[in-house]
């Protein structure tokens, strides 16, 4: 890849950024406030659908393992509203126990 193609994407990204930030703020005014409620439940989609194709899919093929049971954990500790912190440790440990008792 040349350079000339990597600062073309360089301002590209920063394009699109900087026109979300300056571009679309005139659509918060008013009438945008129903725009502003979805981009700000983007960021939280995202990363439900990151953790769902990590924790499921591995070469192609759904595979239902200790992530599984750990992700379930997690949910049910946010559900149960435990701070963060405790969600992250709960779903460590229950897919720890899960992998330890599939070994032995």
């Amino acid at each position: 890849m040349s350079w000339a193609a990597i600062w073309i994407m360089v301002a590209g990204a920063f394009g699109f950024k900087a026109f979300g930030v300056l571009g679309l703020s005139r659509f918060t005014d008013g009438a945008g406030r129903s725009f502003q409620a979805i981009t700000a439940l983007i960021p939280a989609s995202l990363f439900t659908a990151l953790i769902v194709v990590q924790t499921v899919v591995a070469d192609e093929k759904l595979v239902l393992d200790a992530r599984a049971w750990g992700v379930g954990a997690g949910i049910v500790a946010v559900w149960r509203r435990a701070p963060f912190t405790a969600v992250v440790v709960v779903a460590m440990a229950v897919t720890a126990f899960v992998r330890w008792q599939t070994l032995v």
